[in-house]
């Protein structure tokens, strides 16, 4: 039976990254990159199973992160970089508002939702209750770029010596994902195979941890970060609690760029992260030691934005 748009699956397509790596001139190659071509244009987002992530990088990774994010504000704030736009370095909580606050185009997406379809209603939020760390794997160009604030160097917190060789590995198995995604679409699109990849070649590709202090802002239906386009929420007008298997598998969502670069045949997905039963019931089964959600929200790939899990 086709799935049409309003009667989506609950869960996302899943494609295999390996089969692709292994021989992408066999037939079952080509089927996997048909699939994750569709699987954007009709949702925005996929999973992807890629063998080469391992569980110990991203345990190693979000330990480091929560040890990280639990440190006294005024310790954080040395490694904030206003000056720069926050494009490298930490971006406190209550620093960054939500587009679609005051965006007219977002807010028109959100009045044609079904009421049961729309986020929580923005009207009284001021900005979002998250931390968010940007740190830039991408590779630097070898030429003068106009655009200075986007090729920073990392900050590097004083305090944590395996902060550079944590932030780099857990990074590289995401953009090598990201990478591979890309080329299966662009191969599933009747595209060459980079042509997404090459558009993104000096791109800052940031991995950006988020996290949440729930002790503060654990109560239900706080918003932790706000409506905007960058998971739960794709292109079909149908929101999705989107939950990932266990084991090697990402979550990928297709971002502006990527929308640009198809013509809008792919559209950016738009998502908010809220507190909400499941986030209280895991409190309460004691599942976050320190009451503090780490997730890896990352605007990561400068084409492919952003990768999540």
């Amino acid at each position: 039976m086709s799935t049409s748009h309003t009667e989506l699956p609950l869960t996302l397509p899943v494609i295999d990254l390996d089969v692709f790596r292994g021989d992408p001139e066999t037939p079952e190659a080509a089927l996997e990159c048909r699939k994750a071509a569709d699987a954007l244009i009709e949702y925005g987002a996929l999973v992807v199973k890629d063998s080469r992530v391992s569980e110990s990088d991203n345990e190693a990774f979000l330990d480091l992160m929560e040890n990280y994010f639990a440190q006294p504000e005024d310790v954080l704030k040395k490694d904030e970089r206003p000056q720069w736009g926050y494009q490298v370095g930490v971006t406190l909580e209550k620093t960054e508002k939500p587009k679609c606050k005051s965006d007219e185009s977002c807010l028109h997406i959100i009045e044609r939702l079904e009421p049961s379809e729309r986020p929580l209603d923005l009207t009284g939020h001021e900005a979002d209750a998250k931390c968010r760390f940007f740190y830039r794997m991408g590779q630097k160009p070898p030429y003068e770029t106009e655009f200075p604030s986007l090729n920073m160097s990392n900050v590097e917190p004083q305090g944590f010596p395996a902060w550079k060789s944590t932030m780099e590995t857990w990074g590289q198995s995401m953009k090598n994902a990201v990478e591979g995604v890309a080329e299966m679409a662009a191969l599933g699109l009747g595209l060459e195979p980079d042509r997404f990849t090459s558009a993104g070649l000096y791109g800052p590709h940031l991995l950006a941890p988020t996290s949440s202090d729930l002790n503060k802002f654990g109560q239900k239906n706080s918003i932790l970060a706000g409506f905007h386009s960058d998971l739960n929420f794709l292109n079909s007008g149908k929101r999705i609690a989107v939950k990932v298997p266990a084991g090697r598998y990402l979550l990928v969502q297709a971002g502006k760029q990527l929308e640009h670069l198809s013509g809008g045949l792919i559209q950016a997905g738009y998502h908010e992260v809220v507190v909400n039963d499941a986030t209280i019931s895991a409190l309460g089964h004691g599942e976050s030691a320190n009451a503090r959600d780490t997730s890896l929200d990352s605007d990561f790939k400068h084409v492919l934005l952003a990768l999540e899990f």
